[in-house]
């Protein structure tokens, strides 16, 4: 008798401790902010740093008429095209050809390696900055983009010759714009 009461009493805390809800833990630890506020001050810094030489640039070259784009990067028309206003849009395919040099003029990706280029317009993954500079570009002309950092490969790099925090000059020419269903006919 005292072993099935015992049984049973064993039995209903097992079921009322087994039904309960689990309890929710607390952090651990707890941050200040302080990691964030230097990162924000460090990336400030890079920033700055980047467009102080991007600016040398511009400077040393008087007679370029440099643009500034509202993402953060500066270009200049090596051949504008003005009597062609259609410029590549979402879905579109671009048909390129562009080199990448560092900031200094060093040709870090040449031409002949990367072409050609077949680009479906915001549907695929490439650099931030020719994304953008792209969809400014007329058929058939040759832009130099001058893109900060994080308009390139940021602070991670291409994992090849492009390595971390490098500013990029890239030449682009565009060689033709179609739509997407040029694409699925071939």
């Amino acid at each position: 008798m005292k072993k099935s009461i015992l049984l049973t009493f064993l039995l209903m805390t097992l079921v009322i401790t087994g039904c309960s809800k689990p309890q929710a833990r607390m952090p651990i630890s707890h941050t200040s902010g302080t990691f964030m506020k230097e990162s924000i001050k460090r990336n400030k810094k890079l920033i700055a740093n980047e467009e102080s030489q991007i600016d040398s640039i511009i400077k040393s070259n008087p007679g370029t008429k440099y643009l500034a784009s509202d993402k953060g990067y500066w270009y200049f028309y090596e051949n504008e095209v003005t009597a062609d206003t259609i410029t590549p849009k979402r879905g579109d395919v671009a048909f390129f050809d562009y080199d990448v040099k560092d900031i200094k003029g060093n040709i870090i990706y040449s031409e002949t390696e990367l072409r050609p280029q077949v680009y479906l317009v915001d549907k695929e993954n490439i650099m931030m900055g020719l994304r953008d500079g792209i969809k400014l570009m007329n058929k058939g002309e040759k832009v130099t983009f001058l893109f900060p950092s994080h308009m390139g490969f940021g602070y991670h790099g291409d994992n090849k010759k492009i390595g971390i925090n490098q500013p990029l000059v890239c030449t682009v020419t565009l060689n033709d714009i179609k739509p997407e269903s040029v694409l699925k006919e071939n």
